[in-house]
């Protein structure tokens, strides 16, 4: 779906001048069409997230048909993986490392996953700040997959990720989703849990499965629906 300024406003909490100025100073991605500017919901998130914007839940409210239920954290992790001692020299070298090991179907393409991976950070580093970064398909629907998973990788060396505080990425949570909505549900419950002290803790002193599972639990239980509340798509702090 493509976004007007006044839809962008409504979900980013901002008046429509503050959007208009965010475009001119290109720092929101947008795009002109037919003299009019639009935007994409993934994309939106995205940008939001990795500036601590709070925005609207009703950014999840995205109609599809054939939606797939989508797991909570905890479940995404468990069904993703967990892995340690990751390799990699640089970004695309660990981006390959985390294709070989992520859970997938016979028939997904891991070749094709690295390179959409890769262009996907060309467009902008995923790199969230605090060693953490979040690599993700930007269009979901062309995986196949048949339900959301986060893989969590650490890696055995820190690598340039381009972060916007300029620090090397080390802990890799990589989100792969059947559906642009299965896709923003699994991110605004990964920026929720990111903002947790304990839940964050864990992960950068790369905890057992076993923790990380716990704390992923303990998170998801206090997890608000976002029909419930007006902000549970809360940024990730970078």
């Amino acid at each position: 779906m493509r976004l007007t300024v006044r839809d962008a406003s409504k979900l980013l909490q901002v008046s429509e001048k503050t959007v208009y100025r965010w475009i001119n100073q290109r720092m929101v991605p947008a795009y002109l069409i037919n003299g009019q500017y639009r935007f994409n919901r993934a994309e939106l998130l995205e940008w939001a997230t990795s500036r601590r914007i709070e925005v609207s839940v009703d950014i999840l409210a995205e109609p599809e048909s054939g939606q797939v239920p989508c797991p909570g954290i905890a479940e995404a992790l468990e069904a993703g993986g967990v892995f340690y001692r990751v390799d990699g020299q640089d970004r695309e070298s660990a981006l390959r490392a985390v294709v070989d090991l992520m859970r997938l179907p016979d028939e997904v393409d891991r070749g094709f996953l690295l390179r959409v991976l890769v262009a996907r950070e060309a467009l902008g580093s995923t790199g969230i700040g605090e060693g953490i970064g979040i690599p993700h398909v930007r269009n979901p629907i062309v995986l196949h997959v048949p339900r959301p998973s986060i893989t969590l990788c650490f890696l055995e060396r820190a690598v340039d990720f381009g972060a916007l505080d300029a620090k090397p990425v080390r802990v890799l949570f990589t989100v792969i989703s059947p559906t642009i909505r299965a896709h923003l549900s699994m991110m605004s419950h990964l920026a929720f849990a990111l903002r947790d002290a304990d839940f964050k803790a864990v992960t950068l002193r790369e905890a057992s499965r076993e923790e990380i599972f716990r704390e992923a639990r303990r998170v998801e239980a206090s997890f608000v629906p976002p029909s419930a509340v007006q902000s549970a798509a809360e940024a990730v702090p970078s």
